[in-house]
């Protein structure tokens, strides 16, 4: 019987002085640290071009605009991309008009510019030079409400308000359009004002029993 023993096939293991292709723990930091270096110079730098773009682009146009609101003559200093909305609650402190969608979907913010209604989301105040404008805070004469205000306490025509200064100004305009001859022609002509509480039987009740003592 032969005692010879068959030769692996496996190479022997590499001897200590033999050097290895194999990437060690301290190359492998090291690589590592650099390419981060690489990485984050980049990120920051393109960080500074943005900076420097902004900077050399300067500060956004803005323009000076007089208007009229609430039968008080304000003359204001605004971006041009400033909505009437925003000009309203954020500088002249009317938080009345609501932001509700902020597309014109929802009439929320409805107030009146010149006796007509308008989505004072979508209207740009740079355009109402010389304007008059009229908010929910500007109906009521003194501790006297509106009407129309006072219809919808009766007739309990709310119930989380929120959308209510926007109906209340809506139904005013239609009111004062002639757009109230039944509750169908109501529906229709504040279709643009949203109620997710469902509201609707009691604010177009309100709108009617204004218009009829009117």
């Amino acid at each position: 019987m032969s005692t010879e023993l068959p030769q692996s096939s496996v190479p022997p293991p590499t001897g200590v002085d033999e050097p290895s292709s194999a990437p060690t723990r301290r190359t492998f930091i090291a690589t590592t640290t650099a390419v981060g270096a690489v990485v984050a110079g980049g990120v920051i730098g393109g960080t500074l071009l943005v900076d420097d773009e902004v900077a050399a682009a300067g500060a956004p146009p803005e323009s000076r605009v007089s208007l009229t609101v609430n039968g008080t003559r304000r003359t204001v200093t605004v971006d041009n991309r400033t909505s009437l909305l925003d000009l309203l609650r954020e500088q002249f402190g009317l938080t009345g008009s609501k932001k509700g969608c902020n597309a014109g979907a929802c009439g929320a913010c409805t107030v009146f510019v010149d006796g007509r209604r308008v989505n004072s989301c979508l209207t740009l105040a740079v355009r109402l030079e010389g304007a008059e404008v009229t908010t929910i805070e500007g109906l009521a004469e003194g501790d006297e409400l509106h009407p129309l205000q006072q219809a919808f306490v009766d007739e309990d025509a709310f119930q989380c308000g929120y959308c209510t200064p926007g109906q209340i100004m809506s139904g005013v305009g239609c009111i004062q359009e002639g757009h109230t001859g039944s509750p169908e022609e109501i529906r229709e002509w504040m279709s643009g004002n949203i109620c997710r509480c469902g509201c609707y039987v009691k604010i177009v009740r309100a709108v009617e029993q204004t218009a009829a003592r009117k």
